[in-house]
């Protein structure tokens, strides 16, 4: 059973992120500003993990499968028609660059970063809305 406060808590979370993300951050000072850089990258990375707890409670509880990545999460909403492919294939993506930011496997790259604020905080805000209306 889905547990609807632990999702909205979940989903609220992703939207202020989102939501601070627009007001807040400076994009084209990141290469210049370390606390802009942190700031900006730290809150991209609290929304993809909000994204992937609701992605892991989602797939859990409506047994969709066992991933073995957090990839594959959004591979298996995207199979049961929780999410569209076109959405899942962005937020496996934004996976990959939370990996990056928490375990250092590259060096971050700010075109990237940049790239993901200008272009993708959208997605997650597709996510929640995906998510909402098959929950509510």
């Amino acid at each position: 059973m889905t547990d609807p406060e632990l999702l909205a808590k979940r989903l609220a979370l992703i939207e202020t992120c989102v939501s601070q993300l627009r007001i807040l951050a400076r994009p084209d000072a990141i290469a210049h500003d370390i606390r802009e850089q942190r700031f900006v990258e730290h809150t991209l990375q609290i929304a993809i993990q909000a994204a992937l707890d609701v992605a892991s409670h989602v797939v859990s509880d409506h047994r969709l499968g066992e991933p073995r990545t957090n990839r594959e999460l959004f591979d298996l909403l995207a199979r049961d028609a929780w999410i569209p492919e076109t959405l899942a294939e962005s937020l496996r993506k934004m996976v990959g660059f939370r990996n990056v930011l928490v375990h250092g496997y590259d060096d971050v790259d700010l075109a990237v970063v940049q790239d993901v604020i200008a272009n993708r905080l959208g997605d997650l805000v597709a996510f929640v809305a995906t998510v909402r209306a098959r929950v509510t």
